[in-house]
């Protein structure tokens, strides 16, 4: 089976990039809620987003102070530039529709999370029309992320992750885009039941997607090498 990865330099710091991008908003997220104490943040109940709200204000129907938002909308975009370059670097593109869809994926949740971090879903920017690119980036990048992570565990040979990774990417996917539709059915029919759980649920399938697509193919660039240089060595042996 066609490899769609390049080897290398490039592709293991691609591989460290998709790996590195979950870590560090996991941590924004983690260190940004416990500095948020009035009121105490609450992971099931919160929009995720509100941590990044810079000003103390009710939005959404829920009080929010986060006031390390900065550390949250840092995380954001990190994430966002970083699994961009990762993709970019560890999928050759030039190995057909698979590598290419994978990139364009992957730039769509970049840019994405990356709007999430930039532009905040505060009630002044609800006012003046920019919350707009909130949303569009948060809904793209949980549409987008989820398919990113579906495809990629039907394309496990070729990513040379073997079945297990494959697998539990598919199903990450699957659980992430069921967890997008029952946070819309919980945020449009008016419900608002734990939208922190349902928001949650369609992204952290993403996150851990991407810490295992680059956990995985890392540890295994340079055995890949290794066996091309020793299989060279033999032909011309």
């Amino acid at each position: 089976m066609t490899s769609i990865l390049r080897t290398g330099g490039a592709a293991r710091l691609g591989a460290l990039l998709l790996l590195a991008g979950p870590l560090v908003s996991w941590a924004a997220e983690l260190v940004t809620a416990a500095a948020w104490t009035n009121p105490r943040y609450a992971p099931l109940y919160n929009w995720v987003s509100h941590l990044g709200l810079p000003e103390r204000e009710i939005a959404f129907g829920q009080a929010a102070d986060s006031p390390l938002a900065w550390v949250m909308n840092t995380g954001w975009v990190f994430h966002g530039v970083v699994l961009i370059a990762g993709a970019a670097l560890l999928l050759d593109q030039r190995k057909g529709w698979r590598p290419i869809a994978l990139t364009v994926l992957a730039v769509l949740s970049g840019v994405g999370v990356s709007l999430v971090g930039l532009v905040h879903g505060s009630n002044e920017n609800v006012a003046n029309g920019l919350a707009v690119f909130h949303f569009l980036g948060a809904q793209t990048v949980i549409v987008s992320g989820n398919v990113f992570a579906l495809l990629a565990g039907l394309s496990a040979g070729r990513l040379g992750l073997g079945r297990s990774p494959g697998r539990t990417l598919v199903v990450l996917g699957v659980l992430g885009l069921i967890g997008y539709i029952l946070f819309m059915v919980d945020v449009r029919a008016g419900i608002e039941w734990n939208i922190g759980l349902f928001e949650r649920w369609a992204i952290y399938p993403i996150m851990i997607g991407h810490a295992l697509l680059g956990a995985v193919t890392l540890t295994r660039q340079p055995a890949t090498v290794l066996d091309k240089r020793e299989a060279g060595a033999v032909l011309t042996g």
